[in-house]
């Protein structure tokens, strides 16, 4: 029995909070008993054939090794960064201005929009939400008079206020 060859990890870097899913590419794969972020081992990873292991990144912090145990061996190393989740940015309001009974659609466009868990027209909460991607929600606003802030909320932080107006 060789020793597994690890050739890629897509994508190369993720959250310091872990939990996200990567695809090590390689070969002798078959047969895994481990896979290493460093010194900590992957929360859970399934062989999906012997060229393919996908695995679920545990917390961790910088630039680690990842490696492959197999009953042949272990694999040669490649690194896998940790990054610092970035808050949320609002570019652009289409449209910005709506209706003061509100349930108008408004595109929020911007950045690090993907993690979001609310949506707030000044302090009142967008009627429901769909983040379409990292750079895209589609949100309903909410009843409510003038001007508010947009903001979008996730797990690293709140977003800049964009300007929305209520007719």
């Amino acid at each position: 029995m060789t020793s597994p060859i690890l050739l890629a990890i897509v994508p190369q870097q993720g959250p310091t909070t872990g939990g996200n899913t990567v695809l090590l590419a390689g070969t002798g794969l078959t047969g895994a008993t481990q896979v290493m972020f460093g010194t900590t081992a992957a929360t859970a990873f399934t062989v999906l054939f012997d060229g393919a292991i996908s695995a679920t990144v545990p917390a961790g912090t910088g630039a680690v090794l990842v490696t492959v145990i197999t009953g042949g061996g272990t694999s040669n190393p490649a690194t896998y960064t940790y990054q610092e989740a970035l808050p949320p940015t609002i570019l652009a309001l289409v449209p910005p201005i709506g209706l003061a009974v509100g349930g108008i659609p408004v595109l929020i466009a911007g950045s690090h929009l993907s993690g979001a868990i609310a949506v707030n027209f000044g302090t009142a909460p967008a009627t429901n939400f769909t983040v379409l991607g990292d750079g895209a929600i589609t949100a309903v606003s909410p009843p409510g008079s003038g001007t508010v802030q947009v903001t979008v909320v996730t797990g690293a932080g709140t977003s800049n206020g964009a300007a929305y107006t209520y007719l």
